[in-house]
C-alpha cells in the first residue's frame, strides 16, 4: 500500500513533521517494500495561504491510501478524506510509523 508521511528531513530516520500543510517533506512509501520510497520537498510549505488544501491535493494526486502526520487542519482533512485517504495522527520517526 502506498502511504505518505510528513517528515522534517528526507529520509526514513527523520522525525514526523507535526504540521501537514507546512511540513518540510512528504515521504511516499510502499509499505510492501519500505526501502522503495520517494522524499519530496513540500512545494507549498511557504505558501502565503491555503498551504493545507494545496498540500492535500498534491498528496492525493500521488495515489496514497493513508497519510501519517502530526496534525491536519480541517480544510486539508476534508480534501484528503474526500479522496478516500485515511488520516492517521502520529509522532516518532518515519521508520517507526511505517513499521520498517
Amino acid at each position: 500500500m502506498k502511504v505518505c508521511v510528513t517528515a522534517q528531513e528526507k529520509d526514513l530516520n527523520a522525525q514526523v513533521d507535526p504540521r501537514f500543510g507546512r511540513c518540510q517533506y512528504f515521504i511516499f512509501v510502499d509499505t510492501d517494500n519500505p526501502e522503495n520510497f520517494e522524499a519530496v520537498e513540500n512545494p507549498y510549505k511557504d505558501a502565503p495561504g491555503g498551504a493545507g488544501v494545496q498540500s492535500a491535493q498534491f498528496v492525493a494526486n500521488k495515489g496514497v491510501k493513508k497519510v501519517y502526520t502530526g496534525n491536519v487542519g480541517p480544510g486539508a482533512r476534508q480534501v484528503l478524506e474526500s479522496a478516500g485517504i485515511e488520516v492517521v495522527t502520529v509522532s516518532g520517526t518515519v521508520k517507526e510509523v511505517i513499521g520498517a
